[in-house]
Protein backbone atom coordinates (compact mmCIF):
# COMPACT_ATOMS: atom_id res chain seq x y z
CA UNK A 1 0.00 0.00 0.00
CA UNK A 2 2.89 2.35 0.70
CA UNK A 3 4.46 1.72 -2.70
CA UNK A 4 1.25 2.72 -4.50
CA UNK A 5 0.74 5.97 -2.48
CA UNK A 6 4.28 7.42 -2.95
CA UNK A 7 3.97 8.35 -6.70
CA UNK A 8 0.62 9.93 -6.01
CA UNK A 9 2.01 12.10 -3.21
CA UNK A 10 4.97 13.15 -5.46
CA UNK A 11 2.70 14.20 -8.32
CA UNK A 12 0.52 16.09 -5.89
CA UNK A 13 3.57 17.99 -4.52
CA UNK A 14 4.70 19.03 -8.01
CA UNK A 15 1.19 20.27 -8.86
CA UNK A 16 1.37 22.65 -5.86
CA UNK A 17 5.10 23.61 -5.96
CA UNK A 18 5.44 24.52 -9.65
CA UNK A 19 2.72 27.21 -9.62
CA UNK A 20 4.18 28.69 -6.41
CA UNK A 21 7.67 28.91 -7.96
CA UNK A 22 6.26 30.48 -11.12
CA UNK A 23 4.33 33.08 -9.15
CA UNK A 24 7.42 33.94 -7.08
CA UNK A 25 9.54 34.23 -10.23
CA UNK A 26 6.97 36.50 -11.81
CA UNK A 27 6.92 38.76 -8.75
CA UNK A 28 10.75 38.93 -8.75
CA UNK A 29 10.88 39.81 -12.44
CA UNK A 30 8.22 42.49 -11.93
CA UNK A 31 10.13 44.06 -9.05
CA UNK A 32 13.37 44.01 -11.05
CA UNK A 33 11.69 45.72 -13.98
CA UNK A 34 10.27 48.39 -11.70
CA UNK A 35 13.64 49.15 -10.13
CA UNK A 36 15.62 49.19 -13.37
CA UNK A 37 13.02 51.07 -15.39
CA UNK A 38 13.38 48.58 -18.19
CA UNK A 39 17.14 49.03 -18.50
CA UNK A 40 19.94 46.63 -17.71
CA UNK A 41 20.19 46.55 -13.94
CA UNK A 42 23.96 45.86 -13.86
CA UNK A 43 24.87 48.70 -16.20
CA UNK A 44 26.64 51.76 -14.70
CA UNK A 45 27.16 55.30 -15.94
CA UNK A 46 30.20 55.80 -13.70
CA UNK A 47 33.42 56.25 -15.73
CA UNK A 48 36.08 53.67 -15.40
CA UNK A 49 39.30 54.41 -13.52
CA UNK A 50 41.34 54.26 -16.70
CA UNK A 51 39.11 56.96 -18.22
CA UNK A 52 39.66 59.22 -15.20
CA UNK A 53 43.42 58.76 -15.42
CA UNK A 54 43.39 59.50 -19.14
CA UNK A 55 41.30 62.64 -18.62
CA UNK A 56 43.62 63.87 -15.86
CA UNK A 57 46.65 63.30 -18.07
CA UNK A 58 45.06 65.33 -20.85
CA UNK A 59 44.40 68.14 -18.37
CA UNK A 60 48.01 68.08 -17.15
CA UNK A 61 49.32 68.13 -20.72
CA UNK A 62 47.08 71.07 -21.58
CA UNK A 63 48.14 73.10 -18.53
CA UNK A 64 51.81 72.27 -19.11
CA UNK A 65 51.56 73.56 -22.66
CA UNK A 66 49.85 76.70 -21.41
CA UNK A 67 52.57 77.25 -18.80
CA UNK A 68 55.30 76.81 -21.41
CA UNK A 69 53.58 79.31 -23.69
CA UNK A 70 53.28 81.90 -20.92
CA UNK A 71 56.91 81.40 -19.85
CA UNK A 72 58.03 81.85 -23.47
CA UNK A 73 55.93 85.00 -23.74
CA UNK A 74 57.51 86.46 -20.59
CA UNK A 75 61.01 85.61 -21.81
CA UNK A 76 60.35 87.20 -25.18
CA UNK A 77 58.84 90.27 -23.54
CA UNK A 78 61.87 90.93 -21.33
CA UNK A 79 64.61 89.67 -23.58
CA UNK A 80 63.27 90.06 -27.05
CA UNK A 81 65.40 93.04 -27.92
CA UNK A 82 68.65 94.72 -26.85
CA UNK A 83 66.61 97.65 -25.57
CA UNK A 84 64.57 95.41 -23.29
CA UNK A 85 67.71 93.72 -21.98
CA UNK A 86 69.28 97.10 -21.23
CA UNK A 87 66.14 98.30 -19.43
CA UNK A 88 66.00 95.15 -17.31
CA UNK A 89 69.69 95.46 -16.44
CA UNK A 90 69.20 99.10 -15.44
CA UNK A 91 66.27 98.21 -13.17
CA UNK A 92 68.25 95.40 -11.55
CA UNK A 93 71.22 97.68 -10.92
CA UNK A 94 68.93 100.32 -9.49
CA UNK A 95 67.43 97.76 -7.10
CA UNK A 96 70.87 96.62 -5.99
CA UNK A 97 71.92 100.22 -5.33
CA UNK A 98 68.84 100.86 -3.18
CA UNK A 99 69.06 97.57 -1.27
CA UNK A 100 71.42 98.96 1.36
CA UNK A 101 69.32 102.07 2.01
CA UNK A 102 66.19 99.89 2.21
CA UNK A 103 67.76 97.68 4.88
CA UNK A 104 68.00 94.57 2.72
CA UNK A 105 71.75 94.05 3.20
CA UNK A 106 73.78 93.51 6.41
CA UNK A 107 75.35 96.55 8.05
CA UNK A 108 78.18 96.86 10.55
CA UNK A 109 79.71 99.82 12.35
CA UNK A 110 79.87 101.84 15.57
CA UNK A 111 76.56 102.43 17.21
CA UNK A 112 74.31 102.13 20.24
CA UNK A 113 72.40 99.25 21.85
CA UNK A 114 69.36 99.99 24.05
CA UNK A 115 67.78 97.24 26.13
CA UNK A 116 64.25 97.49 27.60
CA UNK A 117 62.95 94.95 30.11
CA UNK A 118 59.89 94.30 32.24
CA UNK A 119 60.08 95.12 35.95
CA UNK A 120 61.67 92.47 38.16
CA UNK A 121 60.62 91.50 41.68
CA UNK A 122 62.67 92.76 44.60
CA UNK A 123 64.69 90.61 47.00
CA UNK A 124 61.46 89.68 48.79
CA UNK A 125 59.72 88.65 45.57
CA UNK A 126 57.43 91.69 45.51
CA UNK A 127 56.59 94.53 43.16
CA UNK A 128 55.85 98.09 44.35
CA UNK A 129 52.46 98.09 46.06
CA UNK A 130 51.01 100.97 44.06
CA UNK A 131 52.02 99.48 40.68
CA UNK A 132 49.38 98.27 38.25
CA UNK A 133 50.14 95.48 35.78
CA UNK A 134 50.56 98.05 32.97
CA UNK A 135 53.23 99.85 34.98
CA UNK A 136 55.44 96.77 35.10
CA UNK A 137 55.80 95.85 31.41
CA UNK A 138 57.38 97.33 28.29
CA UNK A 139 54.79 98.72 25.89
CA UNK A 140 54.71 99.26 22.15
CA UNK A 141 55.03 103.03 22.57
CA UNK A 142 58.24 102.55 24.57
CA UNK A 143 59.90 100.56 21.77
CA UNK A 144 58.65 102.96 19.12
CA UNK A 145 59.91 105.93 21.15
CA UNK A 146 63.44 104.50 21.17
CA UNK A 147 63.35 103.63 17.45
CA UNK A 148 62.03 107.04 16.43
CA UNK A 149 64.67 108.82 18.52
CA UNK A 150 67.42 106.78 16.86
CA UNK A 151 66.08 107.55 13.38
CA UNK A 152 65.84 111.26 14.21
CA UNK A 153 69.53 111.21 15.22
CA UNK A 154 70.55 109.88 11.81
CA UNK A 155 70.85 106.15 12.48
CA UNK A 156 72.00 104.29 9.38
CA UNK A 157 70.16 101.11 10.33
CA UNK A 158 68.18 99.70 13.26
CA UNK A 159 67.47 96.15 14.40
CA UNK A 160 65.02 94.89 17.04
CA UNK A 161 65.92 91.51 18.50
CA UNK A 162 67.12 89.57 15.42
CA UNK A 163 65.13 91.47 12.76
CA UNK A 164 66.12 94.49 10.73
CA UNK A 165 63.70 97.41 10.83
CA UNK A 166 62.63 98.66 7.39
CA UNK A 167 59.99 101.11 6.15
CA UNK A 168 57.19 98.53 6.43
CA UNK A 169 58.15 97.15 9.86
CA UNK A 170 55.58 97.67 12.61
CA UNK A 171 56.50 96.45 16.12
CA UNK A 172 53.29 95.70 18.05
CA UNK A 173 52.57 94.55 21.57
CA UNK A 174 50.37 91.49 22.06
CA UNK A 175 49.84 91.09 25.78
CA UNK A 176 53.29 91.14 27.33
CA UNK A 177 55.05 90.02 24.12
CA UNK A 178 56.25 91.83 21.01
CA UNK A 179 54.95 90.95 17.53
CA UNK A 180 57.26 91.88 14.64
CA UNK A 181 56.77 90.65 11.08
CA UNK A 182 54.67 87.71 12.25
CA UNK A 183 57.12 86.55 14.94
CA UNK A 184 56.70 87.01 18.69
CA UNK A 185 59.38 87.93 21.22
CA UNK A 186 59.54 88.12 24.99
CA UNK A 187 61.53 90.70 26.96
CA UNK A 188 64.19 91.87 27.28
CA UNK A 189 63.91 93.79 24.01
CA UNK A 190 67.27 94.68 22.41
CA UNK A 191 67.26 97.62 19.98
CA UNK A 192 70.55 98.00 18.07
CA UNK A 193 71.49 100.89 15.78
CA UNK A 194 74.48 101.80 13.64
CA UNK A 195 75.30 105.51 13.65
CA UNK A 196 76.55 108.38 15.75
CA UNK A 197 76.14 107.05 19.28
CA UNK A 198 76.50 110.48 20.93
CA UNK A 199 73.79 111.96 18.69
CA UNK A 200 71.48 109.03 19.38
CA UNK A 201 71.99 109.30 23.15
CA UNK A 202 71.19 113.00 22.96
CA UNK A 203 68.02 112.27 20.98
CA UNK A 204 66.97 109.59 23.46
CA UNK A 205 67.45 111.99 26.35
CA UNK A 206 65.21 114.56 24.66
CA UNK A 207 62.46 112.17 23.44
CA UNK A 208 59.28 112.59 25.57
CA UNK A 209 58.24 108.93 25.42
CA UNK A 210 61.72 107.72 26.36
CA UNK A 211 61.89 110.25 29.21
CA UNK A 212 58.56 109.01 30.54
CA UNK A 213 59.73 105.40 30.31
CA UNK A 214 62.89 106.24 32.28
CA UNK A 215 60.72 107.71 35.06
CA UNK A 216 58.72 104.50 35.22
CA UNK A 217 61.98 102.56 35.24
CA UNK A 218 63.11 104.42 38.35
CA UNK A 219 59.70 104.19 40.06
CA UNK A 220 58.66 100.61 39.23
CA UNK A 221 61.91 98.84 38.34
CA UNK A 222 61.59 98.64 34.56
CA UNK A 223 64.87 97.85 32.81
CA UNK A 224 66.68 100.44 30.66
CA UNK A 225 70.32 100.38 29.55
CA UNK A 226 72.38 102.08 26.83
CA UNK A 227 75.62 100.56 25.54
CA UNK A 228 78.00 102.20 23.07
CA UNK A 229 79.79 99.58 20.96
CA UNK A 230 80.27 98.17 17.47
CA UNK A 231 77.00 96.85 16.10
CA UNK A 232 76.33 94.26 13.41
CA UNK A 233 72.89 94.32 11.81
CA UNK A 234 71.35 91.62 9.63
CA UNK A 235 69.69 92.35 6.30
CA UNK A 236 65.94 92.12 5.98
CA UNK A 237 65.23 88.75 4.36
CA UNK A 238 61.44 88.56 4.21
CA UNK A 239 59.65 89.40 0.98
CA UNK A 240 58.85 93.10 0.68
CA UNK A 241 55.26 93.45 -0.46
CA UNK A 242 53.31 96.69 -0.72
CA UNK A 243 49.70 95.90 0.17
CA UNK A 244 48.25 99.39 -0.06
CA UNK A 245 50.79 101.64 -1.85
CA UNK A 246 50.20 102.35 -5.53
CA UNK A 247 51.52 104.85 -8.11
CA UNK A 248 49.57 108.13 -8.24
CA UNK A 249 50.61 109.00 -11.77
CA UNK A 250 51.85 107.47 -15.03
CA UNK A 251 55.45 107.56 -13.77
CA UNK A 252 54.67 107.10 -10.08
CA UNK A 253 55.08 110.80 -9.17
Amino acid sequence: MTGKDTPARTRSGWRVGVPVVCVAAGLLLGATHGVSGGDEIRSSDAPRLVDLVRESQHSVDRLSAQQSALASSIDNHHGGSPGAEAALTAITNRGDALAAAAGLTPLRGPGLVVTLNDAQRDAHGRFPRDASPDDLVVHQQDIQGVINAMWSAGAEGIQVQDQRIIATSAPRCVGNTLLLNGRTYSPPYVISAVGDSAAMQEALAAAPLVTLYKRYAVRFGLGYTEEVRDVELVGHTEAVRMKYAQPIGPLGY
